[in-house]
């Protein structure tokens, strides 16, 4: 066993096992005894053990102390593959505004290429998982999938795959850490550099143990740069203390841009606050080749609402009372929703054309309400009119990926180094209209991965290709439109003003599916004041009233909420028979308490109930807002 020390936490390294066992002031953590680091190549899966030579030694710098290990001669070759780990504490005094927890020194756990010969990566599975194995409900996992996830150990069903196989900085990772509560004591685990990584998931049916870990994965075909994941250890916190420690820490690098400052950029964000949303779409046009074509039904593969139909909606709407809308509006375009983009410039002509179009516009506007669009900068169609494969997304194979799941049909992915340039083109097309807008949604963005592309004349990292959507938001921002993208995702944050939905996982799971944990506002917790969230309103016949979590978390409600596809992205229910009256009713209360608390941190989350069913969330101005998912009860009070 090799040790070192230093800030109250104890690293110990078993040289036989490759193990870290590291103790933070009263409390213990080590790796699962079956665990077992490994390098995954499409051929098989390597134990670290299986390198021949592999030196440990403690190390000291100006800032800390630890543990450094060099791995070389794979199975005794000469020139083979070879890396390094380092293990080490950094030696510094922890604090972090809005938690009363003891935070401990900050470990740091380092994978190093050294040379790369010999061995095509698939993935790496190191730092270990640790021994999480109490069959307490206490004993809680934190899983950052959707808006945020609890899993107890004794939580009875098993936990499935995580969305997008868990990788940070998509719908299966909003934010790239996950953490572990046990009496008290708990420590979150942030990936340092999150853009190739995610978090893989054990949890069988009724537990009693939970085990979370990370993987990596090369970039470009390579595993050429260091990744960092970053452990700190808190005693006396539970999941709330290690939500605050992340908000300290995004803080800390910048990623953190209030709501306020954003309005200080754009003032009209302070428009958007306390609106209801209605989405809804002017034209479908489902290619025959797509996965969604409808053989039995061809009617519903194509049809048109005219502009000036929506036109009439808004004024009805005005007349029944509806103050504050802003509306979404799908397939503007000639070509239908989801077809032909980026090639998306010609207002829908069956629908009226860009004279319909602004006429749609100037009642939103004269009805008080915003006006947004939905858009698409990665989805590359080959029926597009400028398509060309030079500038699609290719892989290091040399392949272009492609499927046909969407109305488009066949289609591959967009280079990202392309896409600020054409959303110049296409949003000046609008101006010139004379089309104002109010926001505008550019679809998957905060959703899907980052893409790679392996071309030369434009070669791009997955952490490049979220800064040229990053460009995207900002040109748009600079002329004043408040930008949107599907969900909401950490590198987004300085760039996004609300967003399409940032839902818990079963939202967008059937209704009835089992829950593999209890909803937690993970996300919430560090980022509420920062982005404008809606949230569904639908009351599913025997299930949640959906209206409860969009209470819980201060929201924006969903007024009309039409999707694309049926039975995707939630849409899977209507609102039980609901009237538009009754709906208008129900998102006033909604609006009321979004307007209040938008510019608002939520300081605490709470669990009134082993269930999860009975809820609390409270906020920095003192506003408390209490749930029963059951009933639907619900109750808002004010610190006095």
């Amino acid at each position: 066993m090799i040790r070192t020390e230093a800030s109250g936490i104890t690293l110990n390294l078993n040289q036989d096992t490759l193990h870290v066992e590291i103790k933070a002031g009263v409390s213990e953590w080590k790796w699962a005894e079956n665990f077992r680091p490994v390098i995954v190549t499409q051929e098989e899966v390597i134990d670290f053990s299986r390198w021949q030579e592999i030196v440990h030694e403690t190390f000291e710098s100006g800032v800390g102390k630890g543990i450094r290990s060099s791995y070389r001669k794979l199975d005794g070759a000469e020139d083979s593959y070879a890396f390094e780990t380092s293990v080490w504490v950094e030696e510094m005094e922890e604090d972090c505004p809005g938690s009363s927890a003891k935070l401990f020194g900050r470990v740091h756990f380092e994978w190093i290429p050294i040379c790369e010969k010999g061995l095509s990566v698939k993935e790496v599975r190191w730092p270990g998982c640790m021994e999480f194995d109490s069959p307490s409900q206490a004993w809680q996992t934190l899983v950052n999938e959707g808006q945020g996830l609890l899993i107890p150990n004794t939580w009875e069903n098993e936990a499935g795959a995580l969305s997008f196989n868990g990788r940070f900085l998509t719908a299966g990772g909003y934010m790239p850490w996950y953490g572990q509560v046990k009496d008290q004591a708990g420590y979150i685990a942030i990936a340092a550099t999150p853009w190739n990584a995610g978090a893989w998931l054990e949890h069988p049916a009724g537990g009693p143990y939970t085990h979370i870990g990370t993987w990596w994965e090369p970039s470009l075909g390579k595993m050429d740069y260091r990744r960092c994941m970053e452990y700190i250890f808190a005693q006396g916190c539970d999941y709330n203390d290690l939500c605050k420690i992340y908000r300290s820490y995004v803080k800390d690098s910048g990623l953190f841009v209030s709501l306020a400052e954003k309005a200080a950029r754009v003032p009209s964000v302070k428009d958007l606050v306390g609106c209801s949303i209605m989405h809804c779409g002017i034209k479908t046009n489902v290619n025959p080749e797509s996965d969604f074509f409808d053989k039995e039904d061809p009617e519903k593969n194509n049809h048109v609402t005219l502009f000036s139909v929506r036109e009439k909606q808004m004024e009805s709407l005005k007349g029944m009372g509806v103050e504050k809308l802003f509306l979404h509006l799908d397939g503007w375009a000639q070509p239908g929703y989801d077809n032909q983009h980026p090639d998306y410039r010609n207002a829908c002509a069956e629908a009226g054309g860009w004279e319909g179009m602004k006429s749609l516009v100037d009642t939103v506007h004269r009805c008080g309400f915003l006006f947004g669009i939905h858009d698409q900068y990665r989805d590359y169609y080959f029926d597009a009119k400028t398509y060309d494969e030079e500038y699609a997304t290719r892989l290091p194979d040399g392949t272009i990926p492609a499927h046909k799941r969407w109305a488009g049909g066949p289609q591959t992915y967009l280079c990202g180094t392309q896409a600020p340039y054409y959303v110049k083109r296409n949003f000046q097309d609008l101006f010139r209209h004379g089309i104002k807008l109010d926001g505008t949604y550019l679809d998957v963005f905060t959703c899907n991965e980052g893409d790679e592309c392996d071309n030369p004349r434009h070669r791009m990292t997955r952490r490049e290709c979220y800064e040229y959507r990053k460009q995207c938001f900002d040109w748009l921002l600079a002329r004043g439109i408040l930008t949107s993208s599907e969900e909401v995702s950490d590198w987004s944050m300085q760039s996004l003003i609300f967003c399409h939905y940032a839902p818990y996982a079963f939202m967008l799971k059937a209704p009835g599916t089992p829950r593999e944990g209890i909803p937690v506002p993970l996300f919430n917790l560090v980022y509420h004041d920062c982005v404008l969230e809606p949230w569904m309103m639908d009351k599913p016949d025997g299930s949640e009233d959906m209206m409860g979590y969009a209470l819980l978390n201060a929201g924006m409600p969903y007024l009309i909420r039409d999707g694309a596809y049926e039975n995707t992205d939630g849409s899977f229910t209507d609102s039980s028979g609901m009237g538009i009256e009754e709906m208008i009713a129900r998102c006033k209360v909604v609006q009321e308490l979004h307007e209040k608390l938008a510019f608002c941190e939520m300081t605490r989350h709470e669990l009134l109930d082993d269930t999860g069913k009975k809820q609390r969330t409270v906020f920095s101005d003192g506003t408390c807002v209490s749930v029963d998912l059951g009933t639907g009860e619900y109750e808002i009070s004010t610190a006095q």
